[in-house]
């Protein structure tokens, strides 16, 4: 019985192993949460939703059962629907670097995330406009942080030859956004309620638009898919579609829909 055991779990270990595949999976929470694995099998937990009991399903069921830590943690802003998800996070796997907008405050879950990593000694850093970082060649680069209701952070992040583009807040962001405009975009990350008809749209070329649900605004935008399929070929929301995991070889880059 031990020995069939451990072939199941030896099984089950080879099934998660790294695949030198860049993995990105935006998560069907109640807000806006991203886990991106790198082609070495390390994790980055981008935002967290507002439901910590949510997220902690969803990364037990994505990461190896053997792994209780994340590379680093990325708040791309400071609002109910994306922070508390995090906290939760941080009381159960072991972080080794987070970074968060200016203005996180001292009291509630924006409070409690900072007393858990200040408890645990994590190295913490304000997310700034240029801020680079690589991990296991995948590179982040921070194009724009805007604060307040409708702020955001727009954050790019490539493999290679392949580019993911989040931009989380409102139109403050978007002239920061035309910096990332070079070449298309792969996947764009863009607020479900945001305008689309805007220059920042229409330069980034998008291949593919995932939309995100933190962001709020009094006057949302109101199309339909098909409208929205008029900016780019494929739009998926996680609401609608389930997991939506983008993959990449830094070569070539695939999403995969995951139903709920």
């Amino acid at each position: 019985m031990i020995i069939g055991l451990l072939g199941v779990l030896a099984a089950i270990a080879w099934q998660q192993r790294p695949d030198g595949y860049l993995h990105l999976s935006l998560l069907n929470v109640t807000g806006d949460a991203a886990l991106l694995r790198t082609p070495a099998g390390r994790f980055v937990l981008i935002d967290g939703g507002s439901e910590g009991d949510q997220l902690l399903l969803l990364l037990g069921r994505l990461m190896p059962f053997w792994q209780r830590d994340l590379q680093a943690v990325i708040l791309t802003g400071t609002d109910p629907k994306r922070v508390p998800g995090q906290v939760a996070a941080l009381s159960h796997y072991a972080i080794g670097y987070a970074l968060a907008p200016p203005g996180l405050g001292r009291t509630g879950y924006a409070g409690e995330w900072q007393r858990l990593l200040g408890a645990h000694a994590t190295p913490v850093a304000r997310l700034r406009p240029g801020q680079r970082f690589a991990l296991d060649d995948v590179v982040f680069v921070v194009i724009d942080v805007q604060e307040g209701q409708e702020g955001g952070v727009v954050l790019l992040v490539t493999y290679g030859a392949t580019r993911v583009l989040f931009h989380t807040g409102g139109r403050d962001g978007d002239q920061a956004a035309l910096r990332a405009a070079k070449d298309p975009v792969d996947l764009l990350i863009y607020p479900w309620a945001r305008e689309l008809q805007t220059s920042a749209v229409q330069q980034l070329r998008p291949r593919a638009i995932a939309f995100s649900s933190a962001y709020s605004t009094e006057h949302p935008v109101l199309l339909s898919y098909a409208e929205r399929r008029r900016f780019s070929p494929q739009v998926q929301h996680p609401r609608a579609d389930g997991r939506i995991e983008w993959m990449s070889d830094g070569r070539t880059a695939r999403i995969v829909l995951h139903p709920d």
